[in-house]
C-alpha cells in the first residue's frame, strides 16, 4: 500500500529517499522525502511545488482540472508572484510581502478584500482513488483565516492556527482526497490525472510535512452544472471574487471516512452529462458502497427536450436507476436558487421552481433522498434581501456563487444530509450522516467585494501579436461569420479572456456551448450593444452583416483605445445607409480608418470568416 511523507524544508538542499518510523494513522514506515524551496513540480521530478515560472513551462500544469486550479490573473502571467522560502520548520512565502511589493510596484493598491497568494505543493501518486492526507504546519506565530485546498481547489480546512512561541506548537489536520480522471473544460476527452494537489493560504503561507497513504473508503461523487463544479480561481486570491461551485465546498464538512469526487462542469445539463462523457468516468470508477448527488436544471430549464416533466425528469430517474444497479446509493439535490427578483413588484423571481418540485416528486416515487437546497437557498435569498445576498454571488453575477456563498451553501447541503440520510431506512446512508463533522462555523468577507483591477502599469502587458496568432488559428475562413465566432475574434482581439462560466442573461445561450464563455465576457465589458439582442434572445449562430460587426468592434475598441475627439458626432456618407442606433459606431469605425470613408463599404453584406479576422487584425489594438 502506497505511503510516502514529505518533509518541508530541509537545510541541505537534497531531496533523497530515507526511512520513516511509521506513517500517519499506520504501523508501516512510509517512504520519505525531504522539500527544498527550489524543488519545482515537474514529471520526471514527480513531486514539487508549482509556481508560475513552471506552470508557464508545463503545458499540463496551464489546464485548472489537473491541478490546484489557481493560476494568477492574465496580466500577471508573465510575472513572477511566489517567491518560496525555507527554515528548519517548513518551505513558506511572504503572501502579505508580495502583495505589498506589487502594488508598490504599480503604485496602485488591491482595493476590497485581503488578496493573498497560494503557496501550492503537487506530488504523483501510483493510480486512480482515495487518499488520506496529513498537512503538518508549524509555526511559533498565530495564522489567521488560513484554508487548506486539495485537488481541483476542493475545500480541505478553514480556519485560524493558534502558534504557541517558542515551542512551535504543531498544527496538524488530516482529510480524504480523491485524486480521479477527468474531461477538462474545452476539452472533449478524459485526462488522466494521477496526482495529488495541496494548497495553503495564508498571510504567511507555511508547509511542514505532509504525509499520504492510500485509504479505502466511500466516495460521494457529484454530477452537476457550474453551480456545483470545482471553480478555478485567480490570485492574488480573494474569496469573494473567487467563482465557487458547492460542490467544492462540501469537502470541508465531511470528516476524513469520506471523500468526494466532483465531475459537474459548467454548462451540463442531465443529457450533456452523460453525452460529453462526464457520467463515463463516475461508471468506472464508482463502486458498491459509494454515493452519487445529481444536481441540474440551470441549463436544462432553456431546451425543450429537457422540461421539467419531460427529459429532466426521464434523465433523473435514469442516472437513479443506473446507480441502484451498480449498487451506488443515489442522491437528489434541488437546483441551487438564483439571487432574481420581480422588476414589476421586487418580489422574489422562482425561476426553477417546477424543476425542484420534480426532483421531490422523484424522491417520493423512487424512494430516494432528496436535498432540497432550493427550498433551503431562496429563503435565505428572501429572508436577506437581494443586495445584502449579492455578498455570496460574483460580482454582478446572479447565479454563480464565490467562495463564501458556496461554502455557506454547502453547509445547507450538509445539515439536509445529516437530517434526510438520518431517517432513510438503508444503513449506508446513516453512514453519510454521520460523516458529517460537527462546529463548522462562518466565512464571511473581510472587505468589500471588489474585483481585481488591472494596475494602469499592465495595461498594454498583453502582447498583440499573440492576439493576431490566435485569429490566424480561425478555419472555415471561406464560411459565412456567426455572431458567436465575431465576439469570440473580438475579445481576442482587445486581449479578454472568455470567462469561466456563463451567467443566463440570453436564453438561447446554454452554458456548454463553446462560445458561451465568449458570449459572457463580451457582455460583461460591453461590446454586446442591447439593441441586438431580441427580447432576451442573441441568436448566436445567426451570420453577421457588416454592420453589426462594426458595432461589436467599435465597443472591443473603445475598451483599449481612445477614440478620435467627437468622431461619433460628425456626419459621414453612411449616415442614410446604417440603423439608426448604428449610426455612431458607424462613424466611428469611419475615423479610425476600418471602413473606407466615401461610404463604398456594403453594411448590410454578410462577412465571412475570412473577412471578419482581416478587419480583426486591421483594428490594431
Amino acid at each position: 500500500m502506497f505511503q510516502r511523507k514529505y518533509v518541508f524544508g530541509i537545510a541541505d538542499g537534497t531531496a533523497q529517499a530515507v526511512k520513516d518510523d511509521g506513517a500517519a494513522g499506520g504501523s508501516t514506515a512510509a517512504e520519505t522525502v525531504s522539500v527544498t524551496p527550489e524543488d519545482l513540480y515537474s514529471p520526471e521530478k514527480g513531486y514539487g511545488f508549482v509556481v508560475e515560472k513552471n506552470r508557464r513551462q508545463q503545458e499540463l500544469l496551464k489546464i485548472p482540472e489537473l491541478n490546484s486550479a489557481f493560476d494568477t490573473v492574465y496580466w500577471y502571467q508573465d510575472k513572477d508572484l511566489s517567491f518560496l522560502q525555507g527554515d528548519g520548520t517548513g518551505c513558506l512565502l511572504d503572501s502579505d510581502g508580495e502583495i505589498a511589493h506589487l502594488e508598490e510596484v504599480t503604485g496602485e493598491p488591491m482595493e476590497g478584500e485581503h488578496r493573498r497568494i497560494p503557496l501550492c505543493f503537487k506530488t504523483d501518486v501510483p493510480h486512480e482513488g482515495n487518499y488520506k492526507v496529513t498537512v503538518t504546519i508549524q509555526t511559533d506565530e498565530p495564522m489567521k483565516n488560513v484554508i487548506i485546498f486539495t485537488g481541483r481547489r476542493r475545500l480541505g480546512f478553514l480556519g485560524d492556527i493558534k502558534g504557541d512561541a517558542p515551542e512551535y506548537a504543531a498544527f496538524t489536520h488530516t482529510m480524504m482526497v480523491n485524486v480521479c480522471d477527468i474531461v477538462p473544460r474545452g476539452k472533449k476527452e478524459c485526462y488522466a490525472d494521477t496526482t495529488l494537489d495541496i494548497t495553503v493560504v495564508a498571510d504567511r503561507p507555511k508547509i511542514s510535512s505532509v504525509t499520504i497513504e492510500e485509504a479505502d473508503c466511500p466516495t460521494v461523487y457529484i454530477a452537476g452544472d457550474s453551480t456545483v463544479t470545482d471553480q478555478s480561481a485567480d490570485y492574488p486570491y480573494a474569496p469573494g471574487t473567487s467563482y465557487s461551485g458547492w460542490g467544492q465546498m462540501i469537502s470541508g464538512y465531511f470528516n476524513e471516512n469520506v471523500a468526494v469526487s466532483n465531475h459537474a462542469h459548467s454548462g451540463l445539463t442531465t443529457a450533456t452529462f452523460r453525452k460529453e462523457g462526464h457520467y463515463a468516468i463516475v461508471e468506472k470508477y464508482s463502486h458498491a458502497g459509494d454515493f452519487c448527488f445529481f444536481q441540474f436544471a440551470h441549463n436544462d430549464q432553456k431546451l425543450d427536450s429537457l422540461k421539467a416533466q419531460g427529459g429532466y425528469r426521464s434523465n433523473l430517474e435514469r442516472y437513479v436507476n443506473e446507480s441502484r444497479e451498480r449498487g451506488v446509493y443515489p442522491l437528489i439535490v434541488t437546483p441551487i436558487a438564483r439571487n432574481t427578483w420581480k422588476g414589476n413588484d421586487e418580489t422574489y423571481n422562482d425561476l426553477l421552481e417546477e424543476y425542484a418540485e420534480v426532483c421531490i416528486q422523484i424522491g417520493q416515487e423512487m424512494n430516494v433522498p432528496v436535498i432540497d437546497l432550493h427550498r433551503h437557498s431562496m429563503e435565505f435569498i428572501i429572508k436577506t434581501g437581494r443586495e445584502a445576498s449579492k455578498s455570496c454571488f460574483f460580482p454582478n453575477d446572479y447565479t454563480h456563487s464565490n467562495d463564501y456563498g458556496a461554502y455557506f451553501m454547502a453547509g445547507f447541503v450538509a445539515e439536509e444530509i445529516k437530517r434526510v440520510c438520518s431517517d432513510t431506512e438503508e444503513p449506508a446512508y446513516h453512514l453519510l450522516a454521520e460523516s458529517i463533522t460537527e462546529g463548522y462555523g462562518t466565512w464571511k468577507p473581510d472587505g468589500r467585494i471588489v474585483p481585481l483591477q488591472k494596475p494602469k502599469i499592465y495595461e498594454e502587458v498583453a502582447n498583440p501579436e499573440e492576439a493576431k496568432k490566435l485569429l490566424s488559428e480561425v478555419d472555415k475562413l471561406d464560411k459565412p461569420a456567426d455572431r458567436a465566432s465575431v465576439l469570440d475574434m473580438i475579445i481576442k482581439t482587445a486581449r479578454f479572456f472568455p470567462t469561466n462560466v456563463y451567467n443566463d442573461m440570453f436564453t438561447d445561450v446554454v452554458g456548454h456551448e463553446w462560445y458561451a464563455g465568449a458570449v459572457e465576457c463580451a457582455y460583461q465589458n460591453g461590446i454586446i450593444d442591447m439593441a441586438l439582442v431580441d427580447g432576451k434572445e442573441f441568436h448566436p449562430l445567426q451570420p453577421v452583416t457588416m454592420e453589426e460587426f462594426l458595432v461589436f468592434a467599435m465597443n472591443g475598441y473603445k475598451s483599449r483605445k481612445t477614440l478620435p475627439e467627437r468622431c461619433e458626432e460628425k456626419a459621414c456618407t453612411y449616415d442614410d445607409k446604417c440603423s439608426s442606433f448604428a449610426k455612431n459606431y458607424v462613424r466611428a469605425a469611419v475615423s479610425v480608418g476600418l471602413i473606407a470613408a466615401d461610404g463604398s463599404t456594403d453594411l448590410k453584406k454578410v462577412l465571412t470568416r475570412g473577412e471578419a479576422v482581416e478587419l480583426c487584425r486591421k483594428m490594431n489594438i
